[in-house]
């Protein structure tokens, strides 16, 4: 497999070293060594994780939704939520949202009043988790949430705080710090959190409306990206546009993707912004893969489930003329995982081969994960398939990175209550955790230990990263990267963001001891305020992440 060229950008990079590094007598993993492999956490979570999203104290919120019924988690004694209009159950004192710790293993109930499903969220810059939107009497409610050391903090809630029901919507923190909330089931409009006085409530955009396919819709939960410039490109169905939402204005379409298949809910697709290189002027560049025909929910309604899309496609959406480039998965796909790699490298996961999202609407569980290989130069050898998963992971499944570089996996509920029993696919309440190959043990004398980093992190500003590390591989220098957490539902992992940083210079202090100086994101475009994960990445194998505050 060709070199990544993380490694070659920073090798040349490291020219200006303070000190001559010896070249180790090794041989370097091969990220094809190994499929990964999976662990059960746990059997039972309580709840199914439809929603899931990594907390700078290293937990992990997750959530489903309130309409179920009861789930298998109990509250705290003398804590219920009352919902007269709920017809599943109207006194519940079960829990529907979680707070799991990542070091422990253990998880503790946290208590929603308002319906969550079908919701979206993103991090303010201080760490706080703001959740929009939902069902029912949670479709304008707007829910936060601060990490806290002694284990007290739950949600708060800003009942009608949405201008418009946000069911179905996606988000996208902005340079400024505000979050920008696009779309959901018949609203053609976006708007922002927090509101401001002197603006509207929110601002039409035609091409929601004109990329819905009705009642199939197909353009739920649209695709956001922020690019390099500050602009918003949105996705939806098939069709993509880039998007000033300071004018509020549409500034250009660019060209629909090839071969007619829907990628937005239900005919559910996925998308990453692949990782941007700031050794260079970062070209923004978007991947799609998987979907379904079109017809193909409308179809399932009749008993008849059609093959999934196998294809991904490729847009530099930051050339002057861009073009899509597809791609072919080893197989097809509908409601997969896409996740950013600390190595670059794009993880596709979950998900059906046949049908689409909604209630029993997909059959036959693909369980193999994908990695992609985004730079490898002959692209028949870009896809590699992984280790299979137990579990099948259909709708309402999710997955996020953690710290560690492992892949927590939960979920799949595609039923309108919690069915154990006498279903195909019954509910889903175990969570796992999928290791790559680079995890594994015979990598571990070229795993990098960071040390120290920030923990704050200015624009163009250079900060400093001391880590260790047994067997160094002076040829393929090391490489620094910034992991922005998702806020993973449906198939869209909203926010998630990887920054290959420019390494200025590399020092070796001692015979294990290195210090690498870092230059900082550009500005708030490249890399919105926040905290992110800091990885060393050394021939493939990535550090344990560290927590760093940007901007």
């Amino acid at each position: 497999m060709a070199a990544n060229p993380f490694f070659f950008l920073s090798f040349l990079s490291l020219l200006s070293f303070l000190f001559i590094l010896p070249t180790q007598c090794q041989t370097e993993p091969s990220p094809s060594m190994s499929g990964g492999n999976w662990v059960l956490l746990h059997s039972s979570i309580g709840i199914s994780a439809m929603h899931m999203q990594l907390l700078r104290n290293d937990k992990v919120i997750m959530f489903d939704r309130t309409d179920f019924g009861p789930s298998n988690l109990s509250l705290p004694t003398g804590h219920c939520r009352s919902d007269p209009n709920d017809v599943a159950l109207t006194n519940d004192c079960t829990a529907h949202s979680l707070l799991y710790d990542i070091p422990s293993n253990s998880f503790r109930p946290l208590l929603v009043q308002t319906d969550t499903w079908c919701s979206s969220g993103s991090v303010l810059p201080n760490g706080t988790l703001v959740q929009i939107g939902g069902f029912n009497d949670g479709e304008r409610v707007v829910r936060t949430f601060s990490p806290c050391t002694d284990d007290q903090c739950d949600w708060t809630e800003l009942p009608y705080y949405l201008s418009v029901r946000r069911w179905y919507s996606s988000n996208q923190i902005l340079p400024d710090g505000r979050i920008i909330v696009v779309g959901g089931r018949k609203a053609f409009t976006y708007e922002f959190y927090p509101k401001s006085s002197s603006a509207p409530v929110n601002y039409p955009l035609r091409f929601l409306k004109e990329t819905s396919d009705g009642i199939e819709e197909n353009n739920l939960y649209p695709f956001l990206h922020l690019l390099p410039d500050g602009h918003l490109f949105i996705f939806a169905n098939t069709r993509s546009i880039l998007l000033d939402y300071v004018k509020n204005q549409v500034l250009r379409e660019f060209p629909e993707i090839p071969g007619g298949h829907k990628r937005n809910y239900p005919s559910t697709g996925s998308s990453v912004l692949l990782p941007l290189f700031l050794s260079q002027s970062p070209e923004a560049e978007v991947m799609v893969c998987g979907g379904a025909p079109p017809g193909a929910f409308y179809l399932t309604q009749q008993g008849v489930y059609v093959g999934a899309s196998s294809t991904c496609g490729r847009l530099k959406v930051t050339d002057p003329n861009p073009v899509w480039v597809m791609e072919k998965m080893p197989m097809g796909r509908v409601m997969p995982d896409m996740l950013l790699l600390p190595t670059g490298d794009v993880l596709i996961l979950n998900g059906a081969a046949n049908g689409t999202a909604g209630w029993e609407d997909a059959i036959n569980p693909v369980l193999n994960p994908v990695l992609y290989h985004p730079y490898e130069r002959d692209s028949t050898r870009r896809f590699s398939v992984l280790e299979a998963s137990p579990i099948p992971r259909l709708y309402h499944s999710a997955a996020v990175v953690i710290p560690d570089g492992r892949i927590l996996v939960g979920g799949s509920n595609p039923h309108r209550l919690y069915n154990f029993t006498g279903v195909l696919y019954p509910t889903e309440l175990s969570l796992e955790a999928f290791s790559p190959h680079y995890l594994a043990t015979e990598y571990s004398d070229f795993r990098p230990r960071v040390v120290a980093a920030g923990p704050n992190v200015s624009y163009h500003d250079t900060f400093t990263v001391a880590f260790e590390l047994s067997v160094y591989r002076s040829e393929q220098g090391i490489s620094v990267t910034l992991l922005a957490p998702s806020f993973t539902t449906h198939s869209f992992a909203m926010n998630q963001r990887l920054l290959v940083l420019n390494v200025v210079s590399l020092i070796q202090l001692s015979t294990s001891a290195y210090q690498a100086s870092v230059e900082g994101p550009t500005d708030a475009a490249v890399a919105p305020p926040g905290y992110y994960l800091v990885f060393v990445v050394h021939v493939g194998i990535p550090s344990h992440g560290v927590w760093v505050k940007v901007g």
